[in-house]
């Protein structure tokens, strides 16, 4: 395996624990969403929100830590991959559509988390293909 995809696993696994807390704090105290993230409009947020956002982020956290363990399953990876850009884009909707958060580095921390890793999946796809062994065998 390419040192670049050990160091994308690495990346995942991080990226994953920190959603896993995200997820948990979501659960445990819901102000956290309002003084962190959607700190454009508090009053939206409400504990039933919280808990909708702490799923979803959990349920993505999995899935992050799962491709970590198995990143030359390509359906994964490219379930994965959509995490991060669905995440992108729900914050940037937050930020400049629908006007919830604001540019704080409570928002702007998940937009670089998404971004880098976007990048850096689609750069590991070119290494996945590169590996030897790696296309996928014809089922008879």
């Amino acid at each position: 395996m390419s040192r670049f995809l050990n160091v994308l696993r690495s990346w995942l696994v991080m990226v994953s624990i920190v959603a896993a807390g995200n997820s948990l704090q979501s659960f445990r105290d819901h102000t956290f969403l309002y003084e962190k993230l959607y700190t454009g409009k508090p009053d939206l947020v409400n504990g039933l929100q919280a808990r909708t956002y702490g799923i979803w982020t959990l349920l993505s956290s999995v899935v992050r830590c799962l491709c970590a363990i198995d990143i030359h399953n390509k359906t994964l990876y490219y379930i994965t991959l959509w995490t991060f850009f669905l995440a992108l884009g729900h914050f940037l909707c937050e930020l400049f559509v629908f006007g919830t958060a604001a540019p704080t580095i409570g928002v702007m921390a998940p937009l670089m988390v998404a971004s880098i890793s976007i990048l850096g999946m689609l750069v590991g796809l070119r290494h996945l293909e590169a590996e030897p062994g790696s296309r996928q065998k014809k089922r008879n």
